[in-house]
């Protein structure tokens, strides 16, 4: 007789969604007339903005955010066209659109980051925000790059992955890409409960925004952004071991063409923050600035 095999569970531990709304709940600023959801955790130390990919959303670094709660402020945005922030007017955005609205937000919060950290496609956005605002960061951290597709040289790539994404999009719908997202995003190891919170971020994608972002994704290109930042701001890329999306050896590239830092989260897939959550808390403590 076959054993029963261990559920997994469809929905997050209760407790993680209570702290969800007591230790980093969502609120709402208006930036030029546009709504922006950010939700805030920690203290008053060092502020950390980060910016989440193109299959999450602010709710997602909870988990990240509350180990870093002892040590610094940690703001986290959902991107135009993501939860309750209005989308952008363009129908084929840049990654510079984003950044301008992100520098809108943290104006409206008189904030200047002491570490912006990028994930995934945010880290597309990350790189357009230093290479034009006006209110830097004193340190830049990119986790598990997407480069784009809109370098010269790169069409037929980028058609086939909006084609992909898109027919995937209308095929299963919001609830059909939740449901795979954990093989794709997660390393091996990680448990049921960042299966689950993966799934459970991944059903509020709003498929406007979603299309949105895969425009960007697919017509825009991180190397003219870093091309662009300043030379004083220090930037260290990083990357999941067995992240299957933007992998090793890509983001590894993308370190050695700009001359930065790399560094390899073990045992973490492409949603490093959420399956190796505590090594990825580890690693942006260690990126704040000396004595912050």
């Amino acid at each position: 007789m076959k054993q029963n095999q261990p559920q997994t569970p469809a929905e997050p531990d209760h407790g993680l969604l209570e702290a969800l709304d007591s230790g980093f709940a969502q609120r709402v600023a208006q930036v030029e007339g546009a709504r922006v959801a950010y939700r805030c955790g920690g203290g008053t130390g060092p502020v950390v903005v980060v910016l989440h990919g193109i299959s999450s959303g602010a709710a997602s670094w909870l988990p990240c955010a509350s180990l870093l709660a002892a040590h610094a402020r940690v703001i986290a945005w959902d991107a135009p066209g993501y939860g309750d922030s209005s989308p952008l007017p363009q129908a084929r955005p840049l990654a510079a659109d984003y950044a301008r609205r992100l520098e809108g937000l943290l104006a409206v919060l008189e904030v200047q980051p002491a570490l912006l950290v990028g994930h995934s496609l945010g880290a597309l956005m990350a790189a357009a925000y230093a290479a034009s605002a006006r209110a830097l960061p004193a340190r830049m951290l990119l986790l598990s790059v997407a480069q784009g597709y809109g370098a010269a040289g790169k069409e037929a790539q980028a058609s086939a992955v909006a084609s992909q994404r898109l027919e995937a999009l209308e095929t299963l719908g919001i609830d059909g890409l939740a449901q795979r997202g954990p093989a794709r995003l997660l390393g091996e190891a990680a448990d049921a409960g960042a299966q689950a919170w993966v799934r459970w971020n991944m059903r509020r994608l709003n498929p406007d925004g979603y299309r949105q972002a895969v425009a960007m994704l697919c017509g825009d290109d991180i190397d003219a952004y870093l091309a662009r930042r300043p030379a004083h701001l220090p930037t260290q890329i990083a990357c999941g071991g067995r992240d299957l999306v933007t992998t090793p050896p890509a983001c590894a590239a993308l370190a050695e063409r700009f001359g930065l830092p790399f560094a390899l989260i073990p045992d973490a897939g492409h949603a490093c923050y959420i399956d190796q959550a505590a090594a990825t808390a580890r690693l942006i403590r260690s990126a704040l600035p000396a004595g912050q």
